[in-house]
């Protein structure tokens, strides 16, 4: 195993020594917006067009529409992409974008910062490394810190010092500020719809969470006996409930014997973890 992923790390070497390992179609900046209306989201970073997610071979160059590229083309080799365990790159290493892409497709965080910037100094590695060391589980899927994020790795596309990424959603910075990444990760990393379905990222790392049934699905003919359900040892599902059914809200708290969940979910809905 590690032989092969030796290969493949020599592969991409070679490729940055004979051919441009990636190119960009643009430098993406996003368009200035204006001012909101009342009763406008306030959700941070801006949405970049999707590229798609087709996996490519290591050692493929590959050109992106935008850069940062916050979608595309990307690796699907073990111990190449995804990055993971996730980590902080110096200034000097070698990481591609079609690594870490596949980082964000899981719901997963990458932190840009160019190699001018305050982030490539002795202080701005020692800022990232704070903010890795203190970095959360994903929001709904718990997914552990670390396993997936946050990538922290040296991109000089782009037209800001430092940029957050998400899978279709980019947050530029002139400064580093780490509670904006945590808020942008918390609130944006895993989404759910008002009918409690995932609508980011595009591959989730857990069960979608069930529905709860209708009124006219879970009712029992006339002419039938309800029978108690069986008594099971699964583990509690999860399911979205409206506000009334756990005393959700935007920023939830759950009660009447949900298990505690902290996640900003879509206004309407609430992630409930039900008790056995």
């Amino acid at each position: 195993m590690i032989v092969a992923v030796v290969a493949v790390l020599a592969g991409l070497i070679f490729l940055q020594a004979t051919q441009a390992a990636y190119t960009c179609g643009t430098i993406w900046t996003p368009a200035p917006t204006p001012s909101p209306l009342p009763g406008a989201s306030n959700r941070l970073g801006y949405v970049q067009p999707d590229m798609g997610n087709t996996h490519i071979p290591v050692g493929k160059s590959q050109k992106y529409t935008y850069c940062p590229p916050a979608s595309g083309n990307h690796i699907n080799t073990l111990g190449v992409g995804p990055i993971s365990p996730a980590r902080i790159f110096k200034p000097t290493d070698t990481v591609l974008p079609q690594q870490w892409i596949h980082n964000l497709e899981h719901g997963g965080l990458v932190i840009l910062y160019k190699t001018d910037s305050p982030g490539a100094t002795v202080d701005g590695l020692a800022q990232f490394q704070q903010f890795f060391d203190a970095f959360p589980a994903s929001p709904i899927c718990q997914v552990p810190p670390h396993k997936l994020s946050p990538v922290i790795a040296p991109f000089n596309d782009m037209p800001t010092p430092y940029t957050a990424i998400l899978w279709d959603r980019v947050l530029p910075m002139d400064t580093w500020d780490p509670n904006l990444v945590l808020q942008f990760f918390q609130t944006e990393s895993e989404r759910l719809d008002a009918d409690g379905a995932f609508v980011r990222p595009p591959e989730t790392q857990c069960p979608q969470p069930s529905k709860s049934p209708s009124p006219s699905e879970s009712a029992t003919p006339s002419d039938s006996v309800a029978r108690p359900p069986a008594p099971s040892r699964q583990p509690a599902r999860a399911r979205a409930e409206g506000n009334a059914g756990c005393g959700c809200s935007h920023t939830t708290t759950l009660t009447k014997g949900c298990r505690s969940v902290s996640s900003t979910l879509p206004s309407g809905s609430c992630l409930c973890l039900l008790t056995a």
